[in-house]
């Protein structure tokens, strides 16, 4: 399988605080307090350490979170309820509204008069509309033409409005800040530029507790962490997450699509880079071609690698998860870490760099389960491809 590999020549070179820990602590005890919460579960996959020859792999399933399907229900509503909040503040209707007023309809009348919007190929686009039906806002979700009908009717039933816009991900992000703009609503967003980091910076903070989740199960702390990345803002908040409990001792690879591997680009060029074109992936909710500003700012410093894998690895990672016992349900982007292991463990120059042996214990994060239900049973059932990379784990 074709893919593309490198190693982080800046890694290690200080940086500038992303995500500060007095917010991530409020985050983190905003969200353990909605109700539902628990922590998702955190699997040992022994089968694929052994095959692998590493020493241990867990994955962290994101599927049953908050019955939405991805980790992206962290992030999206929790900014939804900040910036609510803050709405109230400023009108000197409620100092301080905590999710719990906002959820209980007392500031309903006002509440309602917020508009959030935000551009999503899929998952953040749920997770907003669902903040905004908790916490009594309108929303407006826009998306490009390659997003499914599955992943838009999951948000409009939430209540969203979803406005279809050509182009990409990327102008669908432009369109809903021209929006929000032009209208004077929110735009709750899950990259960041210049200008424009405080939403996403509450965004990336609700992801923060998927990972420290992970590492307060975790029996050993990881030697390394795989994980994927669109924008980048779950891999920034995983590489905050990390470093703040071991320090740089893990080794974090971040992975991307072949055709959308913005931030490989970035690392290659040493500043912030784009990718052009249809960014044409399975892996939907990682087909971003802009990396965020926050995100960059983190992994340009805190990566180890990058790996860009093609889309039949992500397939065949899907089918060893579904035909495993017990089954787990792992969507064609959540399941990127777990390919990119596979191809990293089994290419000897990889596996040399990164230092993978019988002794790692490798973190992943399966960030999305089956979240467009049709898109998932085709690829399980699908005929198997050429993923001879992945033979030791697809049998």
């Amino acid at each position: 399988m074709t893919t593309r590999f490198l190693l982080n020549p800046r890694h290690g070179v200080p940086g500038v605080v992303v995500l500060p820990e007095g917010a991530g602590r409020r985050a983190r005890a905003a969200i353990a307090a909605w109700p539902g919460y628990a922590p998702t579960p955190l699997l040992p996959l022994e089968d694929a350490a052994g095959a692998l020859g590493l020493g241990a792999i867990h994955y962290k399933d994101e599927a049953p979170r908050f019955g939405l399907g991805s980790f992206k229900a962290l992030g999206g509503a929790h900014a939804v309820s900040r910036v609510v909040a803050q709405e109230l503040a400023r009108a000197g209707i409620a100092r301080a509204a905590t999710p719990e007023d906002l959820e209980s309809g007392r500031y309903a009348e006002a509440a309602a008069a917020v508009t959030v919007t935000c551009a999503t190929d899929g998952n953040h686009g749920r997770s907003v509309a669902w903040g905004a039906r908790r916490f009594g806002a309108r929303c407006v979700i826009f998306v490009h033409p390659g997003v499914t009908a599955g992943r838009r009717e999951a948000i409009a039933a939430f209540g969203a409005e979803v406005r279809e816009v050509p182009g990409n991900y990327d102008d669908s992000i432009r369109a809903s800040e021209a929006a929000a703009r032009e209208g004077g609503w929110h735009l709750v967003s899950d990259t960041s530029w210049p200008g424009y980091t405080e939403v996403p910076r509450e965004v990336m903070q609700g992801y923060r507790l998927m990972a420290e989740e992970a590492l307060d199960a975790l029996p050993d702390a990881p030697t390394h962490v795989f994980i994927q990345a669109g924008v980048g803002g779950v891999a920034a908040a995983v590489s905050v997450a990390l470093r703040a409990r071991h320090g740089r001792g893990p080794r974090l690879v971040v992975v991307e699509p072949l055709d959308a591997a913005c931030l490989l680009a970035s690392a290659e060029a040493g500043a912030p880079a784009t990718v052009e074109g249809a960014l044409d992936t399975i892996m939907a909710g990682l087909a971003c071609g802009e990396p965020s500003l926050l995100a960059w700012q983190e992994l340009e410093r805190a990566a180890f690698a990058f790996l860009a894998i093609p889309d039949e690895a992500a397939a065949g990672a899907m089918r060893f998860l579904a035909r495993r016992t017990p089954a787990v349900e792992g969507g064609e982007s959540g399941v990127a870490g777990l390919a990119a292991l596979a191809l990293a463990a089994r290419d000897p120059a990889a596996r040399a760099a990164l230092g993978l042996d019988d002794g790692s214990r490798v973190l992943l994060f399966g960030t999305e389960g089956a979240t467009d239900r049709a898109v998932y049973d085709r690829l399980v059932t699908a005929a198997p491809v050429d993923t001879a990379p992945l033979a030791a784990l697809l049998g």
